[in-house]
């Protein structure tokens, strides 16, 4: 596996990565970046093949010509880590999400959520995690949350958190090995007695059944095609919360959503990533 990375400005980072996102497929198993320092930006990409790399300069070059990508080898099953090692715990509303490591160090009155890095999407770091945390947190000030149904858990920090606030989860993951970490991790909070983990499509687990909060962190295709599941499993005056596409994204799932009588609520933007909040009418 080959890690490529380079570095500039916000406008050229993020011009690149929306672009290597547009891709479907992608030639990159995975695009992050962040702010190295005050007004420089590191743009990350892990590509399978040299090919790939190839393809991911290709891109880059067309969307941000001024980046320069450097290349080296990682191990394949070190790739997740790697990327996400040593960063800094993550502030969501009451929520913080980190490892061990940085949870140790940190005081005061948040609900600590314990998520290390592995192949298992969501510690937090991404807007798209950040932005169904800050979403929870919204409804949280609203009112009490009691039956949560988390699509696409991947780590299950999601279905953790509300577990954290009182609420009775079912995550659903369709990947296996995420699921098994998912399980690990409900353990590690001690929020396992609240937090049921499907490994699977979870259909026959839902069908008939109605949550007055779901998440759905995927991706905009995804979103759209599951639309007709997940609005009849959110009760009357119930909460959806919608994520894992870009903002350009966002008005296509806005429209299936809003044909289908849910209520858009809020919308919070995160770097690239849009989150939707919604409201199903009493």
């Amino acid at each position: 596996m080959l890690l490529l990375t380079a570095l500039g400005t916000l406008a050229q980072v993020r011009a690149a990565a929306d672009e290597l996102d547009r891709h479907d497929p992608s030639p990159a198993d995975a695009v992050s970046w962040f702010e190295e320092k005050p007004g420089k930006f590191r743009l990350e990409v892990y590509v399978p093949t040299k090919q790939d790399g190839i393809s991911v300069e290709a891109i880059v070059g067309a969307a941000a010509p001024e980046l320069h990508l450097k290349t080296k080898k990682v191990a394949a099953k070190d790739w997740v880590a790697m990327s996400l090692e040593g960063l800094p715990a993550v502030r969501a509303g009451r929520f913080i999400v980190a490892g061990a490591h940085a949870l140790r160090n940190e005081v005061g009155g948040r609900t600590k959520i314990w998520i290390e890095a592995s192949e298992a999407f969501g510690t937090g770091h991404h807007g798209t995690t950040w932005g169904c945390l800050m979403a929870l947190e919204s409804v949280l000030r609203q009112r009490r949350v009691e039956r949560v149904l988390d699509v696409g858990a991947g780590s299950g920090v999601l279905a953790i958190a509300a577990a954290k606030t009182g609420a009775d989860a079912l995550a659903i993951e369709i990947d296996a090995r995420a699921a098994a970490i998912a399980e690990i991790n409900t353990k590690q909070n001690k929020v396992a007695n609240r937090v049921r983990v499907i490994a699977g499509d979870g259909a026959r687990y839902i069908a008939g059944q109605q949550f007055d909060l779901v998440f759905a962190n995927i991706l905009m295709r995804p979103l759209i095609k599951l639309s007709p599941k997940l609005v009849p499993v959110v009760a009357p005056g119930g909460t959806l919360i919608l994520s894992g596409l870009l903002q350009a994204q966002a008005p296509l799932v806005r429209e299936a959503y809003a044909n289908r009588g849910m209520q858009l609520v809020k919308q919070i933007p995160k770097e690239a990533w849009m989150t939707l909040v919604w409201k199903k009418p009493d």
